[in-house]
């Protein structure tokens, strides 16, 4: 933690407003009947903010913070009884609460929301219960008196309602309130939110998230019962009537009404719970009532709570102050790299460099699916390996094996990392061994800015670490964003933040996942030179893409991997030339399909200029595609060429960020999506009618719907329509997921991959299938990773390359083939303009 002269001034507000109020307190210039109210208010402060910060910073959302209230008073009451010191007292309390609070919170880390709320309403039960039971100490329904605590430091005694129970109570909440401040800038929160914005991407930077959720329930339950011992000596009596689950209730409302997560909302929800009594007597209506018509406002119309929504204006107006200009990407200042490690040394004999990390017959398998298989990977230290396949081949797998994160997947092999086996070591446990991940879809801590994004690899941050930062920042041009948060900045920007992360504490291997993958051109070049940057630093990277042409720019050699094993190894020039690696790419088929001739020449639907974005990132760029009817179109290429955004603009369920979609007077479309999206619960009959509904087809026509439909599915599934969807093969579960796009009658059926994860038997009967539907007349858009087997199904094909329409044709023609398979590489860019144009 770094103190300076803001965070200071800031912490001291709390002291200060402390010391006024008590001084106030003293000149009498507060009524004596109010200032009971004043110490309440002030302990309710020190309750709220616990289970505010809790939520705010941790995500869990706790009912069982009055037991925690309730353990300090009595805390209170017994020792008051049997000559207990003050500091015996509160030590006992927050000792208790700590151990008890690090329980819930790690037990609780295990299961979601809704668990750890029931567990802690539990806990409050069975505190309660205990409470009411446990007469001879808490004095069961009669309550118990707090008498009297002296101090074994000599600070005097306090007697239970005594005013200067009510002095130490403000002084206690003011230092609490001191305290908040520097840890909402401490590695801790930044720990603490990392841990819950995205526990996965937390994992690789060495943050464990069950034990943050230990850590903030633990503190927040120390504080908590801190604050009961400072209410059994304000009150001078302890019974169970002010730990009701009313309260924890109330609490959470409380939080919400200040604002989620903010030190001076929580004063404000703390002086609400204290005046709510008065405000119920004033309106004439139950506290209940009272409190559910004030957290309902507050959710409808000051979401983000009171304290919040008062401060926009304020800092509106800062900001028009300060104005900043908007975030533009600025070139990697490569002079701010951190300084360069020694190179990796050559060994003697071979004169090579190293091996840092060495798979052996290394398999991973999730139930009945190998991921992986016996697959053998080694990497120098002085070298960027890349790894190459189809969708579904087993490249994120082995990410996966290295970096930690399989899962429940069963692993099996040997994965050695710099000399030490890696395979039974923790994800967290891995960064601190040397190894970042980056990930595809850059998972970044949307609730840190980007300074705090990469400070939270961190445990204690000291000054020199922000040096690191912020000259780490500069390094890859994000240092004029530093303050801004991820969410509001470009897909680019993020992906580069991402990569900051990783390079966080100099780590000997990066392994990076997708990292081309929505970038543009310059951003693209940017980031080959960053990775060639690293290298020279002594940087092993491990990097997949299917950006091709660019991952082979930054590359030493290349594996193939395809159905979770090595199909092809090779450099950068030679590896495309291995027949199997290629084939898996662009398939393998024995001939083309006997197809219906064209219907007709009438265009039923045409896109014209469509392009589309997701958060920044482009999936499609000025795609002109006409639809004509009766034909079968493919639209082939790689993972992540923009099929499926392609699939959805032609079905009509997303809408175009730019171009436009016309259709042939009126066409109905239906699509049977990537991955099938069946209700596997629903059986077979239940998944057809679902479809059926939503279009509005009910009664005698439902019924002829389905038995045209189920006349279409294969004997095997007729005979199994009462069987749930998830009992299904792979290749079942295509064929109802067509069926059910098929029960609306649609003009034109669009089929996004319906070939992926099947055995090759399989595959052939689905497009078996699919032509049957082609010679009926019906308009089929097939959408394929394997250019070869959407060149012998389909009348036209067109190859999608980094989302825009790189070559379209007919597979007849004997010039298409060759200048589709360049398409589907590297986009053919040079020789699109000669592209045959249907």
């Amino acid at each position: 933690m770094v103190f300076n002269r803001s965070l200071l001034a800031k912490a001291a507000l709390g002291p200060a407003a402390g010391a006024v109020l008590i001084a106030f307190m003293a000149s009498g210039a507060i009524p004596a009947y109010q200032m009971y109210s004043v110490a309440l208010a002030a302990i309710y402060t020190i309750v709220v903010l616990s289970v505010g910060l809790l939520a705010g910073w941790s995500g869990i959302w706790s009912v069982g913070h009055p037991a925690f209230f309730a353990i300090g008073a009595y805390f209170a009451a017994y020792g008051s009884g049997h000559g207990w010191s003050l500091e015996t007292v509160v030590l006992g309390a927050v000792v208790t609460g700590t151990v008890l609070g690090a329980f819930l919170g790690y037990a609780g880390a295990r299961f979601s929301m809704l668990y750890i709320a029931l567990l802690t309403l539990a806990f409050t039960m069975v505190t309660l219960e205990l409470v009411n039971r446990w007469s001879s100490v808490t004095g069961g329904d009669q309550g118990v008196a707090v008498l009297q605590l002296r101090s074994s430091l000599g600070l005097g005694t306090l007697a239970g309602g005594s005013t200067e129970s009510q002095y130490l109570a403000v002084g206690a909440a003011a230092v609490v309130l001191a305290l908040a401040v520097p840890a909402a800038a401490s590695g801790l929160r930044m720990r603490l939110v990392a841990a819950k914005s995205h526990p996965l991407a937390a994992r690789t930077i060495g943050i464990a998230p069950e034990a943050q959720s230990a850590l903030a329930f633990a503190v927040s339950a120390a504080f908590t019962t801190f604050a009961g011992v400072l209410l059994g000596l304000i009150t001078g009596f302890v019974s169970p009537d002010p730990f009701s689950l009313n309260l924890g209730i109330a609490l959470i409302a409380a939080c919400v009404l200040g604002g989620v997560g903010t030190i001076i909302g929580a004063v404000a929800g703390g002086a609400y719970l204290t005046w709510n009594p008065s405000l119920s007597s004033a309106v004439g209506l139950p506290q209940p009532v009272v409190q559910g018509l004030v957290l309902v406002g507050v959710l409808l119309f000051l979401p983000g709570g009171v304290v919040p929504f008062l401060s926009a204006p304020l800092r509106s107006v800062l900001r028009r102050v300060w104005r900043r200009p908007a975030p533009t990407p600025t070139k990697p200042n490569p002079a701010a790299d951190l300084a360069p490690r020694q190179p990796a040394t050559a060994t003697a004999a071979t004169g090579e460099a190293a091996v840092v990390l060495r798979l052996e017959h290394v398999s991973v398998a999730y139930g009945g699916l190998k991921a992986l298989e016996d697959a053998s990977v080694s990497l120098r230290q002085d070298e960027v390996l890349a790894v190459i396949g189809p969708n579904g081949a087993g490249k994120t797998t082995l990410l996966n094996a290295v970096s930690g994160l399989t899962g429940n997947g069963r692993v099996s092999g040997t994965v050695d990392f710099a000399g030490g086996s890696l395979l039974k070591a923790r994800a967290t446990a891995r960064r601190r061994l040397g190894i970042g991940r980056t990930f595809q879809h850059a998972e970044v801590f949307s609730e840190l800015t980007v300074a705090e994004n990469v400070l939270c690899t961190r445990r204690w941050i000291t000054a020199r670490d922000r040096a690191d930062v912020a000259r780490l920042l500069d390094s890859v041009g994000l240092a004029d964003v530093a303050d801004r948060r991820p969410g509001e900045l470009p897909f680019g920007l993020q992906k580069r933040l991402d990569l900051a992360r990783a390079m966080a504490e100099e780590p000997k291997l990066l392994v990076l996942d997708e990292p081309f993958g929505g970038l543009d051109a310059g951003e693209r070049a940017l980031l080959a030179q960053q990775i060639r940057r690293l290298h020279a630093q002594g940087t092993a990277v491990l990097v997949i893409d299917h950006v091709l042409d660019d991952l082979f720019s930054v590359a030493h050699r290349v594996l193939a991997f395809d159905f979770g094993r090595t199909i092809g190894e090779g450099t950068p020039d030679t590896v495309l030339d291995n027949p199997e690696v290629r084939s898996s790419y662009l398939g393998t088929v024995g001939g083309r399909a006997e197809l219906p001739e064209r219907v007709g020449e009438r265009s039923v639907l045409r896109l014209s200029g469509v392009g589309h974005t997701y958060g920044g990132v482009v999936a499609l760029r000025d795609v002109d595609l006409d639809v004509r009817e009766g034909v079968v179109l493919g639209i082939a290429g790689a993972n992540g060429a923009g099929k499926s955004t392609l699939a959805g603009i032609l079905h009509g369920s997303l809408k175009p960020a730019r171009g436009s979609r016309e259709t042939g007077g009126t066409v109905r479309t239906s699509l049977a999506p990537e991955g099938r999206a069946l209700f596997k619960t629903l059986s077979l009959r239940e998944n057809l009618e679902v479809a059926a509904y939503a279009a509005g087809i009910t009664g005698a026509p439902l019924r002829e719907r389905l038995a045209e439909t189920t006349e279409w599915l294969p004997p095997r599934l007729r005979d199994r329509m009462s069987v749930p969807a998830a009992g299904l093969s792979g290749g079942e579960q295509q064929m109802l997921a067509i069926a059910r796009a098929l029960i609306v009658k649609p003009d034109v059926l669009i089929v996004d991959e319906p070939a992926l994860g099947l055995a090759p038997a399989l595959v052939d009967e689905v497009y078996d299938r699919l032509v049957r539907l082609a010679h009926d007349g019906l308009t089929v858009v097939l959408l394929e990773q394997l250019l070869s087997r959407a060149m012998s199904v389909c009348h036209e094909v067109a190859v999608l390359h980094e989302g825009s329409v790189a070559a379209q044709g007919q597979p007849g023609d004997p010039s298409f083939a060759a200048l589709a398979e360049a398409a589907y590489f590297s986009g053919a860019r040079e020789t699109a303009a000669t592209t045959a144009r249907l």
